[in-house]
């Protein structure tokens, strides 16, 4: 039986690909930020009810749908490693 948390995140899914359809003048920046403030509380709330390996499933489902702001992530830690090391 699928808990709360997994319809919404479920629900998520479905709403974010619908808005990654719709053309934006800001490259779906604006729309990026906010799945990113409801995405981080409710992959909370699946990891919560239901535990670590649920969580990094829908970790990496919400990673599929944001992954530009994923690589960008991933390029500036990158350059603050090696810029540090």
């Amino acid at each position: 039986m699928m808990t709360l948390s997994l319809i919404c995140a479920a629900l998520w899914l479905v709403v974010a690909n619908v808005m990654a359809m719709i053309p934006s003048k800001d490259n779906l920046w604006q729309r990026a930020y906010l799945l990113m403030a409801v995405g981080i509380p409710l992959l909370g709330w699946v990891v919560y009810q239901n535990g670590l390996w649920i969580g990094l499933i829908a970790l990496v489902a919400g990673m599929s749908v944001l992954r530009w702001p994923v690589v960008y992530l991933t390029r500036w830690v990158k350059r603050l490693v090696w810029r540090d090391g």
